[in-house]
């Protein structure tokens, strides 16, 4: 498993699927066919599956060794969690943590788990089924979540919405609150490595963007701000997904217009293999640049 670094940092994706996953017209609900028409070179394996036409995406997590400490950004989907209503994931058994060891840590060894915000596909691995009990994965570990998110999801499960993000949190982010490991932070929070959190809301009401920096080289751990190269040729589309479309439609054309602007390196949530890129700008539109 190849390496990014970012400084003195060494950053490892662990992915738990990656191929095609929903049609665009379904994932994005202004989509437009025509835009795809009007930049055929954009068409190809990393942007739509032939076979099917649907989006390909990556569900993944990055291991960060920073050299004081291992840091787990999101922790993906996750093995036995209830999930009916996203069939291709109900009862996942993926081999994540022998993914994991494969980078030269043990949940043992994991120090910070940081969310960048709490839906079914960023959080699963936070816990792990034992004897029928949900534990946390990383028993040393801290997890630092957004207090402004934690606050949103904890309501829809006081009001037992039928979602799978409420499923979630009641899997994968209530038990490590109950074992005292779940930290709630403000959106500008900052850890001594070089690790710093940026509001970003609109994909959900607390969603943060996480920026790392070592030396004289920094990146940022994108999340859902962007779930698809589709966006940068139209930043308007936001997902069904999305919480409230039209915050997430301004922070995310905000960010892509000051990431092409400034080179910004960027490791998003979604983007498959090799995920890690810059985003440049093109005539009115923006196009992403794998490394």
């Amino acid at each position: 498993m190849q390496a990014t670094r970012i400084g003195d940092f060494e950053v490892h994706r662990i992915s738990e699927f990656e191929g095609p996953f929903i049609a665009p017209e379904v994932f994005f609900p202004e989509y437009d066919p025509e835009v795809l028409r009007a930049n055929p070179d954009m068409a190809g394996p990393q942007l739509i599956d032939p076979a099917t036409g649907k989006l390909v995406f990556s569900f993944h997590s990055f291991v960060v060794k920073t050299g004081h400490h291992n840091i787990l950004i999101d922790s993906c989907i996750g093995n036995n969690k209830e999930r009916p209503t996203r069939p291709q994931f109900h009862q996942l058994q993926s081999p994540f943590l022998v993914d994991l060891a494969s980078t030269g840590v043990t949940p043992e060894q994991i120090d910070y788990v940081m969310c960048t915000h709490l839906h079914w596909d960023h959080v699963g691995w936070n816990t792990r089924l034992d004897n029928g009990r949900w534990v946390p994965t990383f028993p040393n570990a801290r997890y630092i979540m957004a207090r402004r998110e934690f606050e949103h999801w904890q309501a829809v499960q006081q009001r037992s919405e039928e979602s799978p993000h409420r499923y979630a949190f009641e899997d994968s982010v209530l038990p490590v609150v109950r074992t005292g490991q779940s930290v709630l932070v403000d959106d500008n929070y900052s850890l001594e490595d070089g690790f710093f959190f940026e509001s970003a809301p609109g994909h959900t009401p607390g969603n943060v963007v996480i920026h790392a920096r070592s030396r004289d080289d920094r990146a940022v751990f994108l999340g859902d701000v962007l779930h698809h190269q589709f966006q940068l040729m139209q930043p308007a589309w936001s997902t069904l997904a999305c919480t409230d479309p039209a915050l997430s439609r301004t922070t995310r054309t905000r960010l892509v217009e000051e990431y092409a602007e400034r080179g910004t390196r960027l490791l998003p949530g979604h983007f498959p293999s090799p995920t890690a890129g810059r985003i440049v700008r093109r005539g009115s539109a923006f196009r992403y640049v794998f490394e």
